[in-house]
C-alpha cells in the first residue's frame, strides 16, 4: 500500500499508516486533508489516542492539550481536546476546558508527528508548530504516546 487512499485509512494499523504517510508526498496529503475525508482522517487519529497512551510514562501528568489542526477547506481549523487524567487518556471532538497546552499546526505537519515522521522540535523552532502554554508538556508530549514508527 504505498498510495494514500483515505477509504482504506480505517483499515489500517498505526504501523501502516505511519508508512503510508512517510511515502506520500506532501503535496498529495495536503490534497486529501482539504477534501471530504479529512474529518474521517483526523477522527480516526484522535480515536486511536487513547489506545496508543503511556500511563507508565505519564506519572501523575494531568493536563488538556487542544490539538488545532489549521488548512480546512473552509480556511478554518479543527480543535480536539485530549484530557490527560489519573493515568487515563480520553479525546472531545470539542473542547470542553482550557488548555495547559495548545498546539497548532497545518494539517501535514500533523499527520507527520501523530505517524513519528517528523521531529516536533524541529518544527517548533521553524515555526511550523506553534505551541502555547506548558512547553515543558510540549517537549514531552511525544513519551506519553506510543507513537507508531514506519
Amino acid at each position: 500500500m504505498t498510495d494514500f487512499d483515505p477509504a482504506t485509512f480505517a483499515n489500517v494499523g498505526p504501523k501502516e499508516f505511519a508508512q503510508l504517510v512517510k511515502s506520500t508526498p506532501d503535496d498529495k496529503i495536503a490534497q486529501v486533508m482539504s477534501g471530504d475525508m479529512r474529518g474521517k482522517i483526523l477522527g480516526e487519529v484522535f480515536n486511536r489516542m487513547p489506545s496508543l497512551f503511556r500511563a507508565d510514562r505519564a506519572g501523575s501528568t494531568n493536563a488538556v492539550i487542544h490539538w488545532i489542526v489549521t488548512g480546512r477547506p473552509d480556511g478554518g481549523s479543527d480543535t480536539y481536546e485530549v484530557v490527560i487524567a489519573d493515568g487515563k487518556c480520553h479525546v472531545n471532538e470539542t473542547p470542553q476546558h482550557d488548555p495547559k497546552l495548545a498546539l497548532t499546526m497545518g494539517p501535514v505537519e500533523f499527520l507527520k508527528i501523530v505517524s513519528g515522521g517528523a521531529n516536533p522540535v524541529m518544527m517548533f523552532m521553524t515555526g511550523k508548530l506553534k505551541a502555547k502554554g506548558d512547553l515543558g508538556l510540549a517537549a514531552n508530549i511525544a513519551n506519553l504516546f506510543d507513537i507508531p514508527k514506519a
